[in-house]
């Protein structure tokens, strides 16, 4: 029987090495960042955090969002936060569409402003005057 003996030369091991890329040639791209928020979101350090919200913030959510649901076609709940033109342009989706349209928008946001935290609620509707959904 015929005894094996091992490759020899410069690439012993018997498994090809690639070649090096020539110079100007392809180059490994910078490293990115281990985290990277999506579009749009900040990150929880970089928010605003309100020292103290005002008291009758929790008042006028829960109204707005009480009103919202039990008369939300006749939109009661934007003027409470303030927003007439909001609140005038859901009376007249309400004439125009006998009131389903806005009674149906009317109680979406009525269950978002009551399932919202104070901050959020004061962040997006108070000072953010956020005025639909």
């Amino acid at each position: 029987m015929a005894e094996y003996t091992p490759p020899s030369g410069p690439n012993a091991s018997g498994s090809q090495q690639p070649a090096p890329p020539p110079s100007g040639g392809y180059q490994q791209p910078p490293p990115q960042a281990a985290y990277a928020p999506p579009y749009g979101s900040v990150p929880p350090r970089d928010r605003p955090q309100f020292e103290s919200i005002p008291r009758d913030v929790t008042g006028k959510k829960i109204a707005a969002g009480v009103l919202g649901i039990l008369l939300g076609s006749l939109g009661v709940h934007k003027f409470i936060l303030g927003y007439v033109g909001a609140g005038i342009i859901t009376l007249v989706i309400s004439l125009f569409t006998f009131g389903t349209v806005s009674g149906l928008i009317g109680l979406i946001e009525g269950i978002v402003y009551l399932t919202k935290s104070d901050e959020d609620f004061y962040r997006t509707y108070i000072v953010g005057r956020r005025s639909w959904f």
